[in-house]
């Protein structure tokens, strides 16, 4: 968590600052100090709250269940449209994509995303006046999900394309000629990418080397520099890419970052490798290298110096899409599961029937119900308009990727080795080639990509405490003049005089949200977890005060409440409103009531152990480590990486 600093000269720099600024890393790049990528973070943040957020409001310890029950309701004529397009998009999928031949070859035919182009399937967030389908985020998470059943490296050309590519941002901050030039064509196909990621700046800004100069008749930017997996860069027409450009009177960016639409056929673009992963081994990814790329001045997207904010907002609403690849997962390694469970047998009974395969039987059911109901929740607020969804989105992400890779790994444990084995193995001795190790494999990107896990604790814990921050922020930030910070001592005195004992007062008993039958005491704990967590962030910024933003477990292990708390209220809107579509089939209830049990167990457990009273020690080793201290283990083994 960052608070605004004033602006930095060299010669306020420590020693160790001074130092830090002046690492070169052995390639020639000066990083920046960690208060510049603070200051360069927290200068792109949206700063207001104009629309409503469910989540917000959790963490400052008001349990707003009103906002997401009833959940908003789809269109009927968009969802008439969105099925009849989703039925074709499901027959060419059905008999044109072959995942294992993708995952074999490392490669998407061309054919493929051909017939997507004809469904219309690169323009389904793109409105109806520019060429696009016009569908929801709602259909457009469904799509995804059933691309993706199938292939997720196929999945990922659609998102990267639309969720975070060239239509969204032009979508947010585009001019209207700017729209009208581009989105018909990236509606009917043209491939588009997202260019941020460099080899030296991931999720710090600060570090960002690419750099635009614009020319000297104000026509045109010169581009110059390298971004690292992109995806889609590759086969890609257009791109947006982020650069630094040089400070200039009226912009308000003490460090620019300015975002451009680049066409991949000018001259100067490039592609210098196209990487390979693990997983998602069809995906399009690699190093595009600009060098003297001349891009026209209308090219610009939004503001000069406002590239950040556009890519912060990008991948916000980004990140509602990476949930759906998740439940999908879930759904089709649920299916293998429960029916190998049913008809292995073993020691005289199905192994579904041994206490220790139920047990993850049970668990993945549970979990899957619950990512379904947290897309469906989340699509459904997106296409209300109502909502600031950055948290919803990021906590979505996070738990959705990592519940996801839990489910993959207890479908191969209840596969066995025919989980570990690939499928063109399996099909080549006649067994059915389920692809168990595929999707093991390309669901693990899902915790790093569009903001990995730790960041993601990092910027909900950022967002969570940004009340306390505006309130008593300058009273813990050791930068402030003492004046500032006894001013600030006394405006949170007299906010905390109310906020504090409020939050321990509330009704979260019987017979609150009796209306949810089974799932109601449920709904009551969310309720009082609500409000004590609300309390426990306040311990944490009295107890650790302008350190906070160091004691990264900690904030963690509160996101991680707040997220199983969240996905608690998401599960029992949901079966309540499955049940009340049809009361003879309760069997949603059945699945929430299992799912909240076990988040009970995990958010007690986060309360329990909030202040890590280990996370020194372990970072104390992990200094160690790092300083070669505990070299002589590492002894009896060769280097991973071969010199031949």
């Amino acid at each position: 968590m960052a608070t605004t600093a004033p602006t930095e000269r060299a010669s306020d720099r420590t020693p160790e600052e001074s130092e830090a600024a002046a690492d070169t890393g052995g390639n020639g790049h000066v990083h920046s100090t960690e208060r510049e990528s603070r200051e360069v973070a927290e200068s792109a943040r949206q700063t207001d709250w104009s629309e409503t957020s469910f989540m917000r409001q959790f963490f400052e310890g008001d349990f707003r269940l009103d906002l997401i029950h009833p959940p908003p309701t789809p269109d009927p004529e968009e969802q008439a449209r969105g099925r009849e397009f989703l039925d074709r998009l499901t027959a060419f999928v059905r008999e044109n994509v072959d995942g294992d031949a993708i995952d074999r070859e490392g490669h998407v035919p061309e054919e493929v995303l051909d017939g997507l182009r004809e469904l219309g399937a690169f323009g389904i967030r793109i409105p109806e006046e520019y060429g696009g389908l016009g569908l929801s985020q709602l259909t457009y998470n469904k799509a995804l999900g059933i691309v993706s059943s199938r292939c997720a490296s196929t999945g990922a050309f659609l998102s990267a394309h639309q969720s975070i590519g060239v239509p969204k941002p032009l979508t947010l901050f585009g001019t209207e000629d700017q729209k009208e030039r581009f989105l018909p064509r990236i509606a009917a196909g043209a491939l588009s990418a997202f260019a941020l990621t460099e080899p030296e700046v991931g999720s710090d800004p600060a570090n960002l080397a690419t750099t635009a100069e614009l020319s000297s008749d104000g026509s045109h930017w010169i581009l110059n520099g390298e971004k690292l997996w992109c995806t889609n860069g590759p086969r890609a027409e257009l791109m947006v890419v982020m650069c630094r450009t040089p400070p200039r009177e009226g912009v308000k960016a003490k460090r620019p970052i300015t975002a451009f639409i680049v066409e991949t056929a000018q001259e100067g673009v490039s592609v210098e490798h196209e990487c390979h992963f693990m997983g998602l081994r069809g995906l399009s990814n690699g190093i595009i290298r600009f060098q003297d790329v001349k891009v026209p001045a209308e090219n610009l997207v939004g503001e000069e110096g406002g590239g950040l904010r556009l890519a912060l907002v990008t991948l916000n609403t980004g990140r509602l899409s990476l949930p759906a690849f998740c439940a999908a997962s879930g759904k089709q390694l649920l299916q293998v599961s429960r029916r190998w469970a049913a008809e292995r047998n073993q020691w005289g009974q199905a192994i579904g029937k041994h206490d220790a395969v139920a047990q993850m039987l049970g668990s993945m059911a549970a979990r899957t119900f619950a990512m379904e109901a947290g897309v469906e929740l989340t699509s459904r607020m997106a296409d209300a308009g109502t909502y600031d969804l950055r948290m919803e989105a990021a906590l979505a992400k996070m738990w959705h990727s990592e519940v996801a890779w839990d489910v993959a790994n207890d479908a191969l444990q209840i596969r066995g080795g025919r989980g570990y084995e690939t499928a063109d193995s399996l099909r080549d001795r006649g067994e059915d080639p389920i692809p168990v190790e595929r999707a093991l494999r390309d669901l693990r990107i899902n915790l790093i990509f569009e903001g990995s896990s730790e960041i993601m604790r990092l910027f909900i814990a950022r967002e969570a405490v940004d009340t306390h921050l505006k309130v008593a922020g300058d009273m813990v930030d050791p930068s402030k003049p003492m004046g500032t910070r006894l001013k600030a001592a006394v405006r949170g005195g007299f906010h905390y005089a109310w906020w504090y004992p409020s939050r321990w007062i509330g009704w979260g008993r019987w017979p609150r949200y009796s209306e949810f039958g089974p799932l109601a005491p449920h709904l009551r704990y969310v309720e009082r977890t609500s409000r004590r967590l609300a309390r426990a962030l306040f311990h944490c910024m009295v107890r650790f005060g302008g350190g906070l933003e160091k004691r990264q477990a900690v904030l963690g292990r509160a996101v991680d409440v707040g997220a199983e708390a969240f996905m608690m209220a998401a599960t029992c809107v949901r079966a309540r409103e499955l049940v009340r579509e049809n009361p003879d089939d309760r069997s949603s209830e059945e699945l929430a009531d299992v799912f909240c049990r076990g988040a009970r167990i995990r958010i007690e457990r986060s309360f329990r152990e909030l202040f890590g009273p280990e996370d020194r020690a372990t970072y104390e080793a992990a200094r160690g480590a790092m300083e070669d201290r505990y070299a002589w283990l590492e002894e009896g083994v060769l280097e991973m990486a071969s010199s031949n």
